[in-house]
């Protein structure tokens, strides 16, 4: 862990405001193109994105002024830590103060591992301030939107349960919601931003080419990577809550009210135990529901919110079309494979164990990762044995015990253990497959949403452990 915290009170004396000066849309050949312009001192942003034309999307849409004006809300917090101005001043649109918490609220939490990972105490109150610009008539511009006008001119939230935007990350949870809704008879538009090769191949397999898809490419201004090569602050933002508000845009062009999200149970663990530090809080419960209160004009929920990894990777193994094609390592993203050596890849192998046979999953992860002790300290992370978890999208350690467990019960009961297993001991955490207690009482999907889940948990249930492939072609 790094000790930036005489940088970070340097750098807020010489960058002691950070501006969000406009932001703008227009529809162009090729979709629908909104950028923005944000100033700290002398340095200028204009991060831009670019919704991609196709048939089903009405890019001449009614007024999108303020979803457009919240993406600018959410895009900023990454030009805002490189320097933590202690006061953003927000120059071209308003802010309730229910909104002001709100963005403040997401901001300390979304740069919980920022703080903790530059070695920075903050305290909630002190680390940002908003400056309200007031107009010449004197009324603050918080008044210039009206929240109550704005969701009017929007349509109702619905329950219509026939369609839904699902974002396509590339990993297994995403797979999981596409194809259980596919399966139940619900019609799925797949949302990928920057699509890469393993987005674009677990939409392929689902049967979605890339007309098809609505696509989103945002960009990052090159000012900021230059900073970060000079030495400016770094470090986690909450990508998810960016997501988020892309999304709130994509239902309205695309007229699907509801966005299924794949974010899992494990989510709501912090990462730093006993703190408030969480790697996951914009895929956590808490920023679910403060989103949904935020922006009551669409349905955005996680469909997968009452399962646990452990069932995720249960219903994952199932589908085997998806094996050789899926992706979850940050570190190898760009190159579409498997690193092998970050708590990424070494997390998704141990939970996909109990359910895939060894050779198998070595297959498809390139090596045997359980024999490669480069790894031991990933794995103490993973299993509990280190001071935090990975700063990575990993489940809770229980279900990383769970899951060792069960493997070590299935494949090795004799003979020769993977070396990061061959001398543990005392990891049996009991968990039971074909609990179905979180999905009916989660509040956030419906009864027919909840009987998907609770059928195909039941379906697949222990005979995961009995029926897993274990083909080694």
């Amino acid at each position: 862990m790094m000790n930036n915290s005489d940088k970070y009170r340097a750098l807020r004396a010489q960058y002691p405001v950070f501006e969000y000066v406009a932001y703008h849309h227009e529809v162009c050949g090729d979709g629908l193109r909104v950028w923005f312009d944000f100033r700290m001192g002398g340095v200028e942003f204009h991060p831009t994105a670019l919704v991609e034309r196709r048939p089903f999307l009405a890019l001449e849409c009614a007024d999108i002024d303020r979803m457009v004006f919240d993406i600018g809300m959410v895009e900023l917090v990454s030009y805002w830590k490189c320097a933590c101005p202690p006061t953003v001043r927000v120059l071209c649109g308003g802010l309730t103060e229910a909104q002001i918490a709100f963005w403040k609220k997401l901001y300390w939490n979304g740069l919980g591992e920022f703080y903790y990972t530059n070695g920075i105490s903050e305290m909630p109150e002190a680390f940002m301030q908003f400056g309200v610009v007031v107009r010449a008539d004197g009324k603050a511009r918080s008044s210039e939107f009206g929240t109550n006008d704005f969701v009017s001119q929007l349509r109702p939230p619905t329950s219509d349960l026939g369609t839904y935007l699902v974002p396509v990350g590339g990993g297994k949870d995403s797979v999981v919601t596409l194809e259980l809704l596919r399966r139940a008879g619900k019609s799925i538009r797949p949302l990928i931003m920057n699509p890469r090769g393993a987005t674009v191949e677990c939409a392929r397999v689902a049967g979605f080419p890339m007309e098809e898809v609505l696509v989103i490419r945002r960009t990052i201004d090159p000012t900021l990577l230059e900073l970060n090569k000079q030495g400016y602050l770094n470090g986690h933002t909450p990508f998810s809550a960016m997501l988020a508000f892309y999304t709130r845009l994509a239902s309205v062009l695309s007229g699907v009210p509801n966005v299924a999200l794949s974010n899992e149970n494990s989510a709501n663990e912090s990462t730093v135990a006993g703190s408030y530090v969480n790697h996951q809080y914009s895929k956590s419960l808490e920023f679910e529901d403060d989103f949904r209160a935020y922006a009551p004009d669409f349905r955005y929920f996680s469909f997968l919110r009452p399962l646990s990894e452990l069932q995720i990777a249960m219903l994952f193994s199932r589908f085997t079309q998806y094996h050789d094609v899926f992706r979850s390592c940050n570190v190898g993203s760009k190159q579409d494979i498997w690193c092998g050596h970050c708590a990424k890849c070494l997390f998704a192998y141990i939970i996909l164990s109990p359910f895939i046979a060894p050779e198998r999953l070595n297959q498809i992860f390139g090596k045997p990762l359980l024999d490669d002790l480069t790894l031991e300290h990933e794995f103490l992370q993973l299993i509990g044995e280190a001071e935090t978890k990975p700063f990575e999208c990993v489940g809770t350690v229980s279900e990383v015990r769970q899951a060792l467990a069960m493997t070590i019960r299935r494949w090795y009961k004799t003979g020769r253990r993977p070396a990061l297993i061959e001398n543990i001991e005392n990891i049996e955490h009991i968990i039971n497959l074909e609990n179905i207690e979180n999905i009916e009482k989660n509040g956030n999907l419906t009864a027919e949403e909840r009987q998907i889940l609770t059928q195909a948990i039941k379906q697949s249930g222990n005979q995961a452990i009995l029926s897993c492939s274990e083909k080694t072609n």
